[in-house]
């Protein structure tokens, strides 16, 4: 276990937790680029599927937290403006698909 707590340049084990909190947060938003490369794939245009915004909230909400925890606070200004956005995004296609449903 040392040898991985060097690699990864921690120090306790509650550190590295959050060092692998962190790593799934990256993973998570991550994810959001081959979603959205997928189904731009499969219809042959870019699309934007709304799973791609809820792995851009997810992953931001978790790179966020691991920010705080970092006490970094380029980071933190980051990732709060991302989920901000993320967020507006999924708020204006609920919006439009209200509008749809009622028109």
């Amino acid at each position: 276990m040392q040898a991985l707590y060097d690699f990864l340049d921690v120090d306790s084990a509650v550190e590295f937790w959050w060092v692998m909190f962190g790593l799934s947060g990256q993973l998570l938003f991550m994810s959001r680029f081959i979603v959205q490369w997928i189904a731009s794939e499969r219809v042959g245009k870019s699309v934007m599927p709304i799973a791609f915004w809820y792995f851009s909230i997810s992953g931001g909400i978790v790179l966020f937290c691991y920010a705080v925890y970092r006490q970094d606070p380029v980071f933190i200004l980051g990732q709060s403006m991302g989920l901000i956005i993320y967020l507006r995004n999924l708020w204006l296609i609920r919006s439009e698909r209200k509008r749809d449903v009622a028109g």
